[in-house]
């Protein structure tokens, strides 16, 4: 009972860790309509910028002036090179977004090295928030997931509730209209682009003491990610964190479980028996397959994903 409270709520924090990464980019997707795949970069690189300025300024001045650091850079990028490609369709923004992400790991390398780093803990969450059946629950994780729901509600409030919501919205539709207003649409976008790069430096910020910063983070969780929002729908915020939430609980229970593949065949009845090979494979092994064989079965029952609502073809 005890492993199973604390793999649940493990799990819950790692599917809020993977929501507050995918978060940003739904929505410049569904804002845009741009799939960008540099966006793992931008998680990366708030890892590595955040680790820099808790160096000097400490972790919570680094939650503040890392997500905007990175943000600038996302604005810049907007402004300066995907605002000139627009014009040429979704696959130049695509290559274009591709080839930025390998200049940011090559940027990565060149200021911070190739070795790893190790991000701290700060001292006030450190620790056990609290413990079931003699299990504990580290308070860092419980803060985690405070910080990925409060990101959820102000995302909301500010898209369905504020008046910059309303004017991103009628931006996306009714651009023309939105100009006459005297709003500068350009300048919206580049705002929502910053958003969503800040939105996944803020997740590298948080997630680099749970995880070791390396220039092969991006690699490691960037298709991951690219999963979470393709199950949950391109372009749906409500389906990123059910998406989010599924794969961070299946990841989770899976690493702890020390079933064999052979034994879930048993299990469910499956009439048929395995090679040898694979019957005794673990769930534990199969953990980082979980993601994308929800994938394909998502894909194959539901195309548009599980909320989807878009049929933009990229």
């Amino acid at each position: 009972m005890q492993s199973f409270v604390i793999d649940a709520l493990n799990g819950v924090s790692y599917g809020l860790l993977l929501f507050m990464l995918s978060a940003g980019l739904t929505l410049i997707f569904s804002m845009l309509g741009v799939l960008n795949f540099a966006h793992a970069s931008f998680y990366m690189l708030g890892a590595y910028v955040g680790f820099s300025v808790a160096a000097y300024a400490g972790f919570w001045l680094a939650l503040v002036i890392a997500p905007l650091i990175v943000g600038a850079i996302g604005a810049a990028l907007e402004r300066w090179l995907l605002r000139r490609v627009r014009p040429h369709g979704h696959l130049a923004e695509l290559l274009l977004t591709f080839g930025a992400a390998y200049l940011i790991a090559e940027g990565v390398k060149l200021g911070w090295g190739l070795s790893a780093l190790n991000a701290r803990i700060p001292a006030i969450l450190d620790g056990p928030l609290f413990t079931v059946y003699g299990a504990a629950f580290p308070r860092y994780r419980a803060f985690m997931m405070a910080v990925s729901i409060a990101m959820l509600g102000v995302l909301y409030a500010s898209l369905r509730v504020s008046k910059a919501g309303l004017i991103v919205r009628a931006a996306l539709t009714h651009p023309h209209a939105v100009e006459a207003l005297g709003h500068d649409v350009p300048r919206v976008f580049t705002g929502v682009f910053a958003t969503g790069t800040a939105l996944a430096a803020l997740a590298g910020v948080i997630g680099a003491p749970l995880f070791v910063i390396e220039p092969a983070m991006a690699d490691s969780v960037g298709s991951i990610v690219f999963v979470v929002v393709v199950i949950g729908g391109l372009g749906s915020l409500g389906g990123a964190l059910v998406a989010s939430l599924i794969v961070g609980c299946a990841q989770t229970f899976a690493v702890t479980s020390d079933a064999s593949l052979g034994a879930l065949v048993d299990l469910l009845g499956m009439g048929f028996a395995l090679p040898s090979a694979w019957d005794a494979l673990t769930l534990a092994q199969l953990a980082p397959l979980l993601p994308y064989l929800m994938l394909v079965a998502v894909l194959a029952l539901r195309p548009r994903g599980l909320f989807g609502r878009r049929d933009d073809e990229l």
